[in-house]
């Protein structure tokens, strides 16, 4: 190992050959002497102040190397999905609020079109109330370039006239990105075959989670509860008529399906609500044809579900280390002001990150303790049954009579200082910062 070590690691073998030389000499000369006698002893006194001055300077080397062994993180933003700017303020959250003494940040951008950056605009500075940042290349941004061979040394960046530099060694990635292509599994096998430690949810988990069919479908085989819904594939649809030629046939696949209205159209592979709208007319076919098209422009599997008389109750689950048990927060609920008001609200993209007047959290929501432990539980239940890793938020419908049945799983959700997420975490216990820590610290090897 010291031949083939870097100078640094070279340097501290030889300082160690040396000190355990002079410490010898010193101990032959009077294994019974202390520090003083060893450096009143003639016989020794030249080898003592040696040995000594030696030993002063292994401490402070060592106290220099242990202030400078932070672990150096990739976090990644952005990426090609709706979700993109959402990323980029959850991102910009945790970079103001990560711990600087443990962790060195390199912070790994994605635009929309997928090109991987870094020194690129510091999200730092990014704010919602400035309007959605984007990951943009500037003149001063790099393309990152992978060698998946070299697994946690394979970051490089490519300079101006094409030669790479590279980022230095990984300790872990954590990818803070929601959507497809980022929350679904594919990045996740990415890492997986370089062999790199990443936050979050693996393969299986992640992608299974990002499909709220087959998310259903695995929960439903674990006993977990679920809305009623039905599942539709629009690929073949007509699209030039905005699916009005398909109007009857998916409002007679409700009707055999009995759900009841109002009904919420969604995709099923899109997150922050993309593509959400909720049918109150029953029977009206336009209407149902109108959503599914909306839908249809996020992903061509598209859930149809039955609405549910109950409150939206959501839980963080935290299980940082492989093989642990997963634990969870106490439950919180988005408050929409608006409904209050007499407003027909439900928690769309702008009640959950533009319109501030829109909705609040409260953590623990107002609910018995006893429903509270049973949200918790059911979490927990659902996180293993998809086979979830590091983190994920569960949401759930609770009904005026205490049942709880889960909506969905969000494996990365997001994860600004007023999301519900690391609120939820912070009302049990645990701050922003400690909570990024823990998620980090359960994946370094």
């Amino acid at each position: 190992m010291c031949n083939h070590g870097s100078s640094r690691v070279a340097v501290g073998c030889g300082l160690y050959t040396e000190l355990r030389y002079c410490e010898c000499v010193v101990s032959r000369a009077n294994r019974s002497a202390n520090r003083r006698d060893i450096a009143k002893t003639d016989s020794t006194d030249s080898i003592g102040r040696r040995y000594w001055a030696r030993v002063r300077s292994t401490d402070q080397f060592m106290e220099h190397k242990t202030k400078m062994a932070k672990q150096r993180i990739v976090v990644m933003y952005g990426g090609k999905a709706d979700e993109h700017s959402i990323s980029c303020i959850s991102a910009a959250g945790v970079l103001r609020a990560l711990d600087t003494d443990k962790f060195e940040a390199i912070e790994v951008g994605i635009t929309k079109n997928g090109e991987w950056i870094v020194d690129g605009e510091d999200p730092r500075k990014w704010n919602m109330s400035e309007g959605l940042p984007m990951v943009e290349k500037t003149d001063s941004s790099k393309d990152v370039v992978l060698d998946v061979a070299l697994g946690q040394d394979g970051f490089f960046a490519r300079e101006d006239d094409g030669t790479l530099t590279s980022l230095g060694h990984v300790d872990a990635v954590l990818p803070v990105l929601h959507g497809p292509y980022g929350e679904d599994g594919t990045i996740q096998g990415l890492f997986e075959m370089m062999n790199v430690p990443y936050v979050g949810c693996g393969v299986l988990a992640s992608a299974a989670c990002m499909d709220k069919h087959y998310t259903k479908v695995l929960l439903a085989a674990a006993g977990i509860p679920v809305a009623p819904g039905i599942t539709l594939d629009v690929r073949d649809y007509d699209a030039a008529s905005e699916f009005a030629a398909e109007a009857d046939e998916m409002l007679a696949a409700v009707q055999q399906a009995g759900l009841q209205y109002p009904l919420f159209v969604k995709p099923s592979r899109a997150g922050s609500s993309f593509g959400v709208t909720k049918v109150e007319h029953e029977g009206d076919a336009a209407e149902l044809a109108a959503a599914v098209f909306e839908a249809s422009h996020h992903d061509w599997r598209v859930l149809v579900e039955q609405g549910i008389d109950a409150r939206e109750i959501e839980c963080a689950v935290l299980c940082p280390k492989a093989g642990e048990a997963p634990q969870a927060s106490w439950p919180g609920e988005i408050v929409l002001d608006k409904r209050a008001e007499g407003d027909d609200q439900f928690y769309d993209f702008d009640s959950k990150y533009v319109n501030s007047d829109a909705s609040h959290v409260e953590v623990p929501a107002s609910l018995p303790e006893e429903t509270l432990n049973r949200v918790r539980e059911t979490a927990k239940k659902a996180f293993i049954a998809v086979d979830g890793a590091g983190l994920s938020r569960v949401d759930t419908f609770v009904t005026t009579d205490g049942e709880v049945m889960v909506n969905e799983i969000n494996t990365m959700p997001g994860f600004t200082p007023i999301s519900m997420y690391p609120k939820a975490w912070e009302a049990t216990g645990v701050s922003y910062t400690d909570l990024i820590t823990t998620l980090i610290e359960g994946v370094l090897r």
